[in-house]
């Protein structure tokens, strides 16, 4: 486990309730000593001062904090001046994304259209001075023309200097293996922590893993479905596919795992005591 990161990804709020809600479930996640929280940024920048502040906030409170910055519909400007005001509020690293444009904004948008871009501004800009993070995509992104390509890009983002990378969530572990082979016959030999995703609420989850090409293998869909409205049940199922997961993940020696938390603490929280890694 020498060298095992742990980490727990949020999404800021936009009022004062959800905030201390938020602030709550970082204070419940802390007491695991996370490497890092991260902090999404939405379409286009559309939540940027919330994400600002919700990281500089949680960063003052004394577990690294990395913010999300996606580039595209950005201007090199509005980046450059992001990037000296965290570095002048001691965040030491960040997740470097293209981005989804949001609805109605042209593809065009923006001077930077892929996240290599963004990480070659960033080096350009403040050299090592910031751990870069970038995504990767073991059953494929969605927008990619076939796998190979999508390799590509990926590669394009270590070559420009990214210093580790997150993959999107997935349920089964043979994809984000097999990914790894690939990666590893490119060359490409930075970390590639697995995203996690907990299991809370089927509808919610079918929604977003259509969106973002991860798949849910049929099994876990049709218990899923068999349980309906029985959320209890959801969750505890949830919780064993889950740690299930994680466990093979650890037996073999993955660098770190990093939890997409929804802003909830219990289920990051129950897998990991399961694992018996707190």
């Amino acid at each position: 486990m020498d060298n095992f990161r742990l980490s727990f990804e949020f999404f800021p709020t936009k009022t004062e309730e959800g905030t201390a809600k938020l602030f709550a479930t970082r204070d419940k996640l802390a007491a695991l000593n996370p490497d890092f929280f991260s902090v999404t940024y939405g379409a286009g920048g559309s939540t940027r001062d919330h994400t600002i502040s919700t990281v500089t906030g949680m960063n003052a409170k004394g577990i690294s904090t990395a913010p999300h910055l996606s580039c595209v519909g950005e201007s090199k400007a509005n980046i450059k001046d992001l990037l000296t005001h965290y570095a002048q509020n001691d965040i030491e690293r960040i997740v470097a994304l293209r981005g989804d444009l949001p609805s109605g904004m042209a593809a065009s948008a923006g001077e930077l259209k892929y996240a290599n871009e963004l990480v070659e501004l960033i080096k350009a800009e403040h050299g090592d001075r910031f751990h870069l993070e970038v995504a990767a995509y073991p059953e494929m992104h969605p927008q990619a023309k076939n796998f190979e390509q999508d390799l590509l890009n990926f590669k394009r983002k270590v070559d420009a200097g990214a210093d580790s990378a997150i993959t999107q969530y997935f349920f089964n572990v043979d994809s984000y293996f097999y990914f790894l082979d690939r990666c590893e016959d490119m060359g490409i030999d930075i970390p590639i922590v697995p995203g996690i995703m907990p299991i809370t609420n089927y509808t919610k989850l079918a929604r977003f893993s259509d969106s973002c090409g991860a798949e849910i293998p049929r099994w876990i869909r049709k218990q899923l479905e068999a349980y309906g409205d029985d959320s209890e049940s959801i969750i505890k199922f949830g919780e064993e596919v889950i740690t299930q997961m994680c466990e093979d993940l650890v037996e073999n020696d993955v660098p770190g795992l990093h939890f997409y938390t929804l802003n909830q603490a219990d289920p990051c929280m129950n897998v990991w005591k399961n694992l018996g890694l707190w």
